[in-house]
């Protein structure tokens, strides 16, 4: 991120400038996060319904292997440890 200018030293017209270029830069933004939630939203959604179809099926949803996955990521945030977990 470039360092904020010397707001002082700017003209009216620079600073206008600086205002409609970063409001420009908040709205793309603001886009892409949008985007983002919305692909999360769709990715969770089918998420439970797999989890919903193992759970009709009379699938295990949480298996051992899930629980011990758990613990291990836990017992290393509590040591410092970095996590390798995608």
């Amino acid at each position: 991120m470039d360092t904020f200018p010397d707001l002082g030293a700017l003209s009216d017209i620079e600073l206008k400038d600086l205002i409609k270029e970063l409001s420009e830069e908040e709205i793309e933004i603001s886009y892409k996060r949008r985007i983002l939630h919305g692909k999360i939203d769709i990715l969770r959604a089918e998420l439970v319904n797999r989890l919903r179809k193992k759970h009709d099926g009379g699938e295990a949803i949480i298996t051992g292997a899930d629980v011990q996955q758990l613990t291990d990521i836990l017992a290393r945030r509590q040591t410092g440890e970095p996590s390798d977990v995608s």
